[in-house]
């Protein structure tokens, strides 16, 4: 029971945080990037293909960490509302119908 709380656990904040982390990430390259390209115009284009790779890395990493919560969303099982009420109340649940 408690590798499925973790695995539940993993799901529901693996993602999120996954994209919080690539929103900062890419704020920050985009910043620095319109930083340089204010300092020296003349690099725009050199700094401009620089960002985009790295934009596309850290979008990569979230791809993968989408692809991830997908596969271990499938892990958990399935529970009707009555086996959750029971397992809240911290009685042993009956049987947990896997999908």
């Amino acid at each position: 029971m408690l590798y499925l709380a973790a695995l539940a656990i993993g799901v529901l904040l693996g993602l999120p945080i996954a994209v919080l982390g690539a929103g900062l990430g890419q704020g920050k390259v985009g910043a620095a990037a319109m930083e340089g390209i204010a300092r020296q115009p003349e690099a725009a284009g050199r700094i401009q293909g620089a960002m985009i790779i790295a934009l596309a890395l850290i979008e990569a990493l979230v791809i993968y960490a989408l692809l991830m919560f997908f596969l271990t969303f499938g892990k958990l099982p399935a529970i009707t509302p009555d086996q959750a009420i029971e397992m809240s109340k911290g009685a042993p649940a009956t049987t947990v119908q896997h999908q």
